[in-house]
């Protein structure tokens, strides 16, 4: 078995191709961030990416990932200053931080294929995750701070059109 994460070939020769994803993370890589919530890919507290779309680690078996490219919360940023880290921070979205890196990958996803999501949009692409604290509004509140500092960044200064 040989998987991409975060940029990085592993070679897993050893593990039981029906292994769900989120052991190995968590188990054999020592990847942490992604978490065990209810071990059947409802509450998305195990949210990952597989080729940039969301995936629950809990119930995909790692025989299903050879060839694909696999992103944890780990791989956000390598510095933990991705723009929605930093959204996530400013708001003070997490209270436990149990669920947060679901959250925040779902979100991540939502922002690359919608740059500038409307509330529905928000909580369409999170309804499958799920926050014990409630931290929704937050939440909310923190995705349309990153998608505007995003846009700020994209969008060329006054100063530099002149």
């Amino acid at each position: 078995m040989r998987l991409t994460i975060n940029g990085t070939v592993h070679d897993l020769p050893d593990v039981d191709p029906q292994t769900p994803l989120l052991w190995v993370l968590r188990d054999i890589l020592q990847l942490t961030g992604t978490r065990y919530g209810c071990g059947k890919g409802l509450c998305g507290s195990c949210t990952v990416h597989l080729d940039g779309q969301p995936l629950r680690a809990c119930i995909t078996p790692v025989a299903q990932l050879e060839g694909r490219v696999i992103t944890t919360i780990e791989g956000l940023s390598s510095d933990g200053h991705h723009v929605l880290q930093d959204a996530w921070r400013a708001a003070q979205v997490p209270q436990c931080g149990f669920c947060q890196a679901g959250q925040l990958m779902s979100a991540a996803a939502l922002l690359e294929r919608n740059p500038q999501p409307n509330d529905s949009d928000i909580d369409e692409a999170l309804s499958g995750n799920l926050c014990r604290c409630g931290t929704y509004q937050r939440i909310r509140a923190a995705i349309h701070s990153a998608a505007q500092g995003a846009a700020n960044k994209a969008a060329p200064s006054e100063e530099a059109q002149r």
